[in-house]
């Protein structure tokens, strides 16, 4: 990436006198608010693996990584560490990097993995043909309908989605790191 000069920026503008708005404090401030907000959910995903760290270890090894018990764990202080140190803006680009791929292979399990087509038992779509009007919008009952296809449809896509946002979201970390208002840049002075 190039670095332009504020004149040459400024002429691309179509309000020029915003240049100093932009530079100094909608651009520091964006980049931070995504910092915080991706690092943050990162935290808050990864604070359930910290309190239980082993509980991943048959999930790892089933999708090929052995030994689980070391997997597990690593995943656990990745993602949460991980998203204090995005917080923060520390180490930004090694740490993006390891949480993308990460977030990578969560997105391929999902793609690969599907819910399924069943998501009530019989005694389920008994009971919401029963007395689900109650329970139920139209809409929600109908979803729930058969079995509840529909509805686990909506969530894989749901799934695979959001999965695909957060691994773009930390990618951009990993290739532009934290930012101007981050602690590689304002007290360590360096950046990866």
């Amino acid at each position: 990436m190039t670095v332009q000069s504020s004149e040459a920026a400024t002429s691309r503008l179509i309000i020029p006198p915003l240049a100093g708005f932009y530079e100094y404090f909608a651009q520091p401030a964006s980049w931070l608010a995504l910092r915080l907000f991706v690092g943050g959910a990162l935290v808050l995903e990864g604070w359930p693996k910290i309190i239980a760290p082993f509980a991943q270890t048959g999930f790892v090894e089933s999708i090929g990584f052995y030994p689980g018990w070391l997997w597990s764990p690593l995943l656990a202080i990745m993602q949460f560490f991980g998203g204090f140190a995005l917080v923060a803006g520390f180490l930004t680009r090694p740490i993006a990097l390891a949480n993308a791929v990460m977030l990578a292979i969560t997105w391929w399990f999902h793609y690969t993995h599907p819910y399924g087509d069943a998501f009530l038992t019989q005694a389920g779509i008994e009971a919401l043909k029963a007395g689900g009007e109650m329970l139920f919008t139209p809409e929600g009952a109908s979803r729930l309908a058969e079995g509840g296809g529909a509805f686990l449809t909506q969530v894989q896509h749901k799934a695979e989605f959001l999965s695909a946002i957060w691994t773009v979201g930390v990618l951009l970390f990993a290739g532009y790191g934290g930012g101007p208002l981050s602690v590689d840049r304002n007290i360590l002075k360096r950046e990866f």
